[in-house]
């Protein structure tokens, strides 16, 4: 930071940052602030306001900012995405996903920019501290199959291998299409790069019948055992005919309810 910003800090503001610099804060909240204010200090919004439009607080959401270091001001701090979903979800009710994932279990070589927030109650895009997210509300029958990983401390919640492919092929667009998706499943399931037994319980317990189908068929291409797919051959048994392409050219395979229109799949 340049010396005129610096000489521009009041002792308060100072203060405040020594002290979450000290604590390593990356989130604060303004109870948090109040915390370290004097008793019944009547300048908060100020405070606040000051901070901000001296780029040491970023906004998250109304009363949560991001802290950034004297240091990392000129450049800006890019706080780990991973962190800021469970600002907006204190009850824990989200789960990263979607693309996010397909990068973070390296599903694929591309990048992609968009951090995914799977959740039942909101949807909407917001860009915060320059990194693009979107929160995409969900029912309630598709939020299992999370497990919780460790960022910079904190935990954060994420879909699991097994769960984020089951959502690769329903969500296939990112990386191609459907065709794209199954080569990635397929290599997956061949390298023994993920558990079989609990990809196919959530693949059991997706409710779209045409997702369940698709993975049926790619999990019989890799070479699955067929006492492993009887749980999913049965939950789309009786079912109407899907394509697994969505073109109505190609072989019916019955043990799926779906046209093939791939003579090798």
């Amino acid at each position: 930071m340049n010396r005129s910003t610096m000489s521009s800090l009041s002792k308060t503001e100072v203060e405040i940052i020594a002290r979450l610099s000290y604590e390593e804060k990356e989130i604060v909240t303004a109870r948090e602030l109040d915390s370290y204010l004097p008793s019944g200090f009547p300048y908060r919004n100020q405070l606040v306001y000051s901070l901000k439009k001296k780029k040491v607080f970023i906004p998250i959401k109304s009363g949560v900012y991001i802290f950034v270091p004297l240091d990392a001001v000129p450049t800006g701090r890019r706080v780990s995405e991973f962190l800021l979903p469970a600002v907006f979800f204190p009850q824990n009710d989200y789960y990263i996903g979607y693309s996010t994932m397909f990068n973070y279990y390296n599903f694929t070589d591309q990048q992609f920019q968009a951090v995914y927030v799977l959740n039942p109650r909101i949807s909407r895009e917001r860009t915060i501290a320059g990194i693009s997210f979107k929160f995409i509300k969900i029912t309630s029958e598709k939020m299992y199959g999370f497990e919780t990983i460790s960022i910079r401390g904190k935990d954060v919640i994420v879909s699991s291998k097994e769960r984020t492919l089951v959502d690769l092929i329903d969500y296939n667009k990112p990386v191609g299409g459907i065709d794209a998706a199954a080569v990635i499943l397929e290599r997956f399931v061949k390298e023994k790069k993920c558990d079989i037994k609990k990809l196919i319980q959530w693949a059991v317990r997706f409710p779209k019948i045409k997702t369940r189908k698709r993975i049926g068929l790619i999990l019989e291409k890799a070479g699955v055992g067929g006492s492993l797919l009887k749980p999913l051959e049965k939950s789309v048994k009786q079912t109407s005919l899907i394509s697994f392409t969505n073109s109505r050219k190609g072989t019916i395979n019955e043990r799926w309810r779906s046209i093939v229109n791939d003579p090798q799949r």
